[in-house]
Parts: structure tokens; sequence; C-alpha cells
């Protein structure tokens, strides 16, 4: 499974009463996939797995697995308690998903042999290449990246804590523990902000919550950079994503929020967000409607 371009995260659509919206699920993944997306992670961060059942998990990755229909790879999360997360994986392995992004363990914080149990416990029970998230509570050494890399279908590291410093000395334990295939990339929270600071170690994948709401901004950045367009790059980060970031970080869980009130501005009914999240605050959300008009100015649709 090779990943390319833009990855796009799609978020999880509720109904009026609460309950997960299949049909707008599919509508939101096949739009993704038809704008370019180089794959699908369904039921990730953006996707709120935090909030769903195991039974919806497994809908939510039958139903992307379904609107993608092979024109991108589709990958699935795992996380949470032990149990829950080997749940996930043999779900997601039987409803058809190409791989696996391996969230944090919820709530404790463990030592990093302890962590690398963990995705080897999870990586057991399933074939499917698992990719690695390192955030938050799940910081790992470079001796312990290099342990993950030696279990086979172990295949990608995805890192969240933007430690360069770290991320660089993982890169190279990795490179000197196997020379097999191994995929690095950058999953910061918008993460085009850092995207040149990553690109600078060799890291050009990314995930881009910004393609859920405007995938024409997001595939104009990504085109930009892949370019080598400093001045469009740059206008960029400082008109949209700055600005987007700094709204972002008002509220706790509008990483989420916003995007999925972006997903609404844009014409797509997805509900609202689950707690213990809250969704944006009118003047938020208005803030945000001008920020997409400036996006989409700039990328020039």
């Amino acid at each position: 499974m090779r990943l390319d371009g833009v990855l796009f995260f799609p978020v999880t659509p509720f109904d009026g009463d609460g309950g997960l919206a299949c049909e707008m699920l599919a509508d939101h993944v096949a739009e993704g996939v038809a704008s370019g997306a180089g794959g699908v992670f369904t039921a990730c961060g953006t996707g709120e797995f935090n909030a769903l059942s195991l039974r919806e998990h497994e809908r939510a990755v039958a139903v992307a697995v379904s609107a993608t229909a092979g024109r991108a790879p589709v990958l699935a999360g795992a996380g949470g308690a032990l149990p829950f997360a080997r749940e996930c994986a043999r779900q997601a392995a039987a409803a058809g998903a190409d791989g696996l992004l391996l969230l944090p363990p919820y709530l404790v914080s463990a030592p990093a042999d302890g962590l690398v149990r963990y995705a080897r416990e999870v990586a057991a029970v399933t074939d499917l290449p698992i990719i690695v998230y390192q955030r938050a509570n799940a910081r790992f050494t470079p001796a312990a990246a290099a342990a993950l890399a030696r279990i086979p279908n172990i295949t990608g590291f995805k890192d969240g804590l933007g430690d360069l410093d770290l991320l660089q000395r993982i890169i190279l334990a990795v490179r000197d523990a196997t020379d097999r295939e191994f995929t690095f990339f950058n999953g910061m929270p918008t993460a085009e902000m850092t995207v040149p600071a990553y690109r600078g170690l060799g890291v050009t994948l990314y995930s881009s919550a910004v393609f859920c709401f405007a995938p024409e901004v997001a595939l104009g950045f990504h085109r930009a950079v892949t370019a080598g367009d400093e001045v469009l790059v740059q206008r960029f980060l400082g008109e949209f994503y700055r600005p987007l970031v700094e709204l972002r970080d008002l509220v706790p869980g509008y990483a989420v929020a916003l995007v999925k009130a972006g997903v609404r501005l844009r014409g797509l009914d997805v509900g609202g967000v689950r707690a213990p999240l809250v969704d944006p605050a009118p003047e938020h959300v208005a803030r945000l409607e001008t920020l997409i008009a400036t996006g989409l100015d700039i990328a020039g649709t």
C-alpha cells in the first residue's frame, strides 16, 4: 500500500437524533475521493473515533470502503483500550479496509516499551498494514520506534508531537533497524503549518483536515509546495492557515468541531460533534466562513 498526495480524514456525520448518518458519510467520502484524495482515513481523530461505538466504527469503515470503491486506499482508526483496539482491527479487516491508523491508548501514560507491546498486540490480530500515531500520551523513543519497525505489518509512523529533533532521531533509528519500506508523515493538527519544516527532514506526506471542507485550498497548497512556489506557499500560510490555527486554538476540541462546521458551510449537513466536544459559537463559524472565502480566492477557485 502506497500513500501519496493529500490524505483525507473525513468527519463522521451524525443525524438529527445523534446517530451515525451513513448516507451522508458515503457522500462525504465520495466527494473527497472525487476531489483527489490520496488516501481516506476513516473513523480517526477528525472522524471522532473517541466518540464511536464498536458497531458505529464497523459501519463507518464499511461505508467508506464502499464509497471509495477502490479509487484510494482506506485506512481505519483503531485505539483506546487494548481489547477495543484489537476488535477495531479485526472488524476493519473484515469490512475491506486497506490498513489501520493505530491511535494512542486511552488516558493512561505508559513507557515506550509498553507502547511497543500495545502496538504488537494489536498487530497480532490482523495482517493489515498499520501506521502508528505518536501523539499526546503515546511518545516513542528512537529505540522503541525501531522496535515497531521490526514488527512485519507495522509499516509507518505518523508524528503528532512536532518535536523535530526527536523525529529526526527516530527516522535515523528506523533506517538503521530495517531496509524495508517504512513511511513517515506529518500528523500535526492543521499540518500544513509545519509542512515546510517536516519536508526538511524528508517527510513529505501529511494529513489535511482542511481537505474535508475546502479540498480546493488543500490541493492548491499541496501543488504550491511540491512545485516550490514559495511565494504562494507563504500566502496560503499567512492569510489562510495561520488565522485558521488561531481560530482553532480558541476552544479545546475546535480542531474537530471547526472542520465539521466547515463541511456544513460547504453544503453537506454532517451534524454537530458529540460530547465532550462542543460546536463552534456562531461568531466563530462566521470567521470560518470568511476564511474559507479567503482560501478559495488564494487557490484561484
